[in-house]
């Protein structure tokens, strides 16, 4: 076997890799020893077929297996002697001439061909003590909780339609479709054909739902709003919008105090209880949303401190899955980018370095994993699965048969976890510093992450 390099830059590799016809032949006789034992042919007994006669029938098709399996073993040696892992699929370009590939079939002409491949390059991790982290700890105040309460009681307190000459009253459950506008123009986010809302729960911008107090089913009302100074979203703080609401129907609360009595029917044993209960979910949230921005914080840490070129096939993959989502998301919603703000051009751009940060990332944690015994063990992995089959509430044995029977997408369950493991052991050596925050001011860090790189998930 002889191989040559005729190209070596940055992380691109090609191989000149010629296999001497004597090899394909031996490989050749092989085979046919092989299928003399299993070949099954009229007038021959089970092992008995002369090989000449196996040539002649077999020769060809038994050829061209046996340059498959030669060509892929050769590639896989040769990696493993330059010491080279590929990053994807080699490439491998045969002679275009079939005159020329029949004589290689004929065991006549030694077989050549070019291998592309790009290489995984060398990781120096960065020194990862003492990375710098605040990490945001938020109270759940008292206002918080009855506000909270006040709301599952009024969920499942029950609610009545108010029929066709229903009027808006404080405390009713509304169906709305609106359209959102900022000097005349939808915004992103600010349309809906269904949503519902309680009036008088502040779920909705301050003085929206007062504007909607009176209004009859099936009404509209132009409702007019300012977005608090410290809206999450930082394209809206502090802009005057415009919808145009119409009311689809009026569900009036049914009669009942939030009384022990209340706090029973939903399974625990009293008010007190039922505030624990609820004031537990809340700190988890907020404990959760907490790790969110850590997270970010030390990716964004990992990514400053790890500049090397990744491999483009590897980007290339990874764009191709951002940019059908983002054309899905904008065709869906009947939108351009001109309505974003942007061209299709500069958005190319932005996902395109987004799957490069996506990768380069993926390539750090999978070496901060190994350089450290971070492993996901088989029991997390269990629990991760169990976890996504509950995300499919009636229909679980289907989901986890589609998961028994699909090896790859169970493999891709382990890669969120081990990344978080990793995060986890970063974060064990890093500085941290506790922030006291509210929840809004949580809220709104986590929109500023997903505006400047949304949705963190590497492979």
């Amino acid at each position: 076997m002889q191989v040559t390099e005729t190209l070596n830059e940055g992380l691109k590799r090609k191989l000149s890799v010629t296999i001497p016809a004597a090899d394909l032949v031996t490989r050749l006789d092989a085979k046919l020893q092989e299928l003399k034992g299993q070949a099954n042919i009229k007038g021959f007994r089970p092992g008995k077929v002369p090989t000449s006669y196996l040539k002649k029938v077999y020769g060809r098709s038994a050829m061209s297996e046996v340059m498959t399996d030669a060509i892929n073993a050769t590639v896989s040696e040769t990696l493993d002697k330059r010491e080279e892992r590929a990053a994807a699929q080699p490439k491998v370009d045969l002679p275009e001439d079939q005159a020329v590939i029949n004589e290689v079939l004929d065991g006549n002409a030694d077989l050549a061909f070019v291998v592309e491949y790009e290489v995984l390059p060398p990781v120096e991790l960065m020194d990862l003590k003492g990375v710098k982290l605040d990490k945001p700890v938020v109270e759940v105040t008292d206002e918080e909780l009855d506000a909270e309460v006040n709301r599952v009681f009024a969920q499942n307190r029950g609610y009545t339609d108010k029929g066709d000459e229903g009027v808006v009253e404080n405390g009713d459950r509304l169906g709305l479709s609106f359209v959102g506008k900022i000097d005349g123009k939808p915004f992103d986010g600010g349309t809906s054909d269904h949503a519902h809302l309680t009036v008088g729960s502040g779920e909705f911008i301050p003085g929206f739902e007062e504007q909607l107090i009176g209004v009859k089913k099936g009404g509209s009302k132009e409702v007019k709003v300012t977005f608090p100074a410290d809206y999450q979203s930082e394209e809206l703080a502090g802009k005057d919008a415009v919808f145009d609401v119409t009311v689809l129907h009026v569900d009036g609360p049914n009669t009942g105090e939030l009384d022990d009595e209340f706090a029973k029917r939903l399974g625990v044993e009293d008010v007190a209880a039922l505030r624990n209960a609820v004031k537990e979910q809340m700190e988890a949230a907020l404990v959760s949303m907490s790790r969110q921005h850590v997270k970010r914080q030390i990716l964004d840490a990992l990514d400053d401190g790890h500049k090397f070129d990744v491999p483009a096939q590897l980007v290339d993959a990874e764009f191709e899955t951002i940019w059908s989502r983002v054309q899905h998301e904008v065709e869906s919603h009947g939108r351009s980018f001109e309505d974003e703000g942007t061209t299709e051009e500069a958005a190319r751009e932005q996902y395109r370095k987004i799957a490069e940060r996506r990768v380069r990332l993926g390539l750090v944690v999978a070496e901060i994993g190994n350089k450290n015994d971070v492993n996901v063990t088989e029991e997390e992995h269990q629990q991760a699965l169990i976890a996504e089959v509950r995300r499919f509430p009636g229909q679980e044995q289907q989901v986890y048969d589609y998961y028994r029977k699909n090896p790859q997408a169970l493999a891709g369950l382990r890669a969120p976890v081990f990344e978080n493991k990793v995060v986890d052991y970063v974060a064990s050596l890093g500085e941290i510093t506790d922030k006291k925050m509210t929840r809004a001011e949580l809220a709104k860090l986590i929109q500023a992450d997903e505006d400047e790189v949304p949705e963190e998930h590497h492979h």
